[in-house]
């Protein structure tokens, strides 16, 4: 039989209109099942928040570890199944991806208001009123935050290193936390380009490349692009001065027809001459790029043995099989132009670069270029004594360079330590009471819901979350208190913005959105129709032809 809808009294008979196999859950059963999926994603990593925060061990179905507590990446390994589940990790990656940062923030967010909406609907408060409530309080937070949030400068070297410091306090990257913080604003400040009144900073003009090997503090700031191939031929120069590079998504090698074709060869002169003509073709070529005064070739494609031979014997440094990517940025970089095929090349095609240069990088060789026309492009070498702490380096890396990039693009900072969530919860607070009935309740709850972020803080560095948070309410209550936050060693309160926790306040706010649109998402839905596995049906399948045999 398929899943049967309720019918009305007067029908009196069930209609079945889903198919065999269908569930259905509706109403607050279905609420609760969604919420469920939601609260326990959140208590997975609530244990990761702060600084003091635990690491989780995931293991993939191949058997490869990943140690991590950074929350995309948590969220991106695990193997959600529960549809609200799939849910809230898609609201998460779009909140690392519009901030880079603050995407624990936003699902135990999510989580806590999940939990104090249910407090709501046992009141019998309608969703939509709990819903308005959220986003109306969501409203007077973001105005809030923008309203006390202090400027920050491209040319404040001091604070961008302490948002990146604060970034990085949770991250497994001991003794190098300092280190990375100064690559990190050093990095961002070589790609931020003035548009108009406002800086801009695509992260995408910072190549970060990965080599284990070595200790952390071995990690380099590149102001080039590194490619990580090495030159094709030993013959080829490895160093280039004043390099003037010709980029080809063209291969410099004889092409195989596209249609099979039998060439008759009668004699062994005929053998020999083809393979003349082959290599003269190539030679050809090699002439060619030569002739535009290139010293570098970069290609997409292959290089055939003869034409290495041939690009050696000019002394032209040559790479072969770079990824698109990296073609572009080298493009951009020093103002090569693309060309796809070898007769269209120009000697104003070329780029420029003050070197180019094949380095060896623990055990591999690579090929760096520096000092290019734009210096709008940098590359991080990340160094670690194994894969995977290299893996989380880069992981920490990547959440610092965010935050700095959304400090100098935003212009705005707040307190961390739970500073801006406590004094967020007190302004929301009072402005419950100005409104009317169920409304305040869920304004209320809103509140609520982000004063649990610096309990969870609180709780995972060894104190009593319920005498912190006494503390800190005491602290916002003073004229001066609105920066400050948990000092997690004493479990004391301290000013945050004095002891250089400060974080963008782009990243609290998108959090904050992030989390309201996941807790409404899931509030909305009265009914949840799952059809029938596929790997269900096809074992079905299977059971069933065993049977007939």
């Amino acid at each position: 039989m398929g899943a049967r809808i309720p019918t009305t009294e007067a029908v009196g008979i069930p209609v079945i209109i889903l198919k065999e196999g269908t569930s259905r859950t509706y109403g607050r059963e279905a609420f609760r099942n969604n919420a469920m999926a939601v609260r326990a994603i959140a208590e997975i990593l609530r244990t990761t928040y702060g600084p003091k925060g635990m690491d989780k061990m995931l293991v993939d179905s191949l058997g490869d570890i990943t140690t991590t507590n950074d929350g995309a990446t948590i969220l991106d390994k695990m193997d959600i199944q529960h549809p609200a589940g799939k849910m809230l990790v898609q609201i998460a990656k779009g909140q690392d991806q519009e901030a880079g940062d603050g995407t624990k923030t936003a699902v135990i967010l999510a989580g806590e208001l999940i939990k104090e909406a249910e407090r709501l609907l046992d009141k019998n408060i309608h969703p939509t009123i709990i819903i308005e409530g959220y986003k109306a309080a969501l409203e007077k937070a973001v105005e809030y935050i923008e309203k006390i949030a202090e400027p920050v400068s491209i040319d404040d070297t001091e604070m961008l290193e302490r948002i990146a410091l604060t970034s990085l306090s949770s991250k497994a990257v001991g003794e190098a936390r300092e280190y990375f913080a100064k690559l990190a604003v050093e990095a961002v400040r070589a790609v931020a380009e003035r548009r108009g009144d406002k800086w801009y900073v695509d992260l995408g003009n910072i190549q970060i490349i990965k080599k284990h090997g070595g200790s952390l503090l071995d990690t380099q700031l590149v102001k080039g692009i590194v490619i990580d191939k090495e030159v094709v031929h030993p013959d080829m120069p490895k160093r280039v001065e004043d390099a003037k590079i010709a980029l080809l998504d063209a291969p410099l090698e004889i092409e195989k027809p596209e249609i099979d074709m039998e060439i008759s060869i009668s004699s062994p002169d005929l053998v020999r001459k083809l393979m003349e003509k082959q290599e003269r073709i190539l030679a050809e070529k090699v002439e060619k790029i030569a002739a535009t005064g290139a010293n570098v070739v970069i290609t997409q494609k292959g290089i055939d043995d003869v034409a290495q031979y041939y690009l050696a014997k000019k002394g032209i440094l040559a790479v072969r099989r770079v990824k698109r990517s990296d073609i572009e940025k080298i493009a951009r970089a020093t103002g090569a132009k693309i060309v796809t095929d070898i007769e269209d090349l120009k000697p104003e095609d070329l780029g420029y670069a003050k070197l180019v240069e094949e380095r060896r990088v623990g055990e591999d060789k690579m090929v760096f270029i520096e000092g290019a026309k734009d210096l709008k492009s940098v590359t991080i070498v990340i160094r670690g004594g194994f894969e995977r702490l290299v893996d989380e380096a880069d992981r920490a890396i990547h959440d610092a360079l965010s935050a700095v990039a959304d400090a100098v693009m935003d212009g705005k900072v707040v307190a961390g330590a739970g500073a801006i969530e406590a004094e967020v919860a007190k302004y929301v607070y009072e402005f419950s009471r100005t409104l009317p009935g169920k409304m305040q309740l869920a304004v209320e709850a809103f509140a609520k819901a982000v004063e649990a972020l610096p309990q969870i803080l609180a709780h995972n560095a060894g104190h009593d979350p319920i005498e912190t948070l006494v503390k800190l309410r005491g602290a916002h209550e003073r004229p001066e208190g609105k920066w400050y936050g948990i000092d997690i060693e004493t479990g004391g309160v301290i000013d945050a913005f004095k002891a250089g926790i400060i974080e963008p306040a782009r990243v609290k706010i998108n959090a904050l959105k992030a989390g309201v649109e996941a807790a409404s998402l899931i509030l909305r839905i009265d009914d949840l129709i799952a059809a029938k596995r596929t790997e269900e049906k096809e074992e079905k399948k299977k059971e069933e032809k065993k049977e007939e045999e």
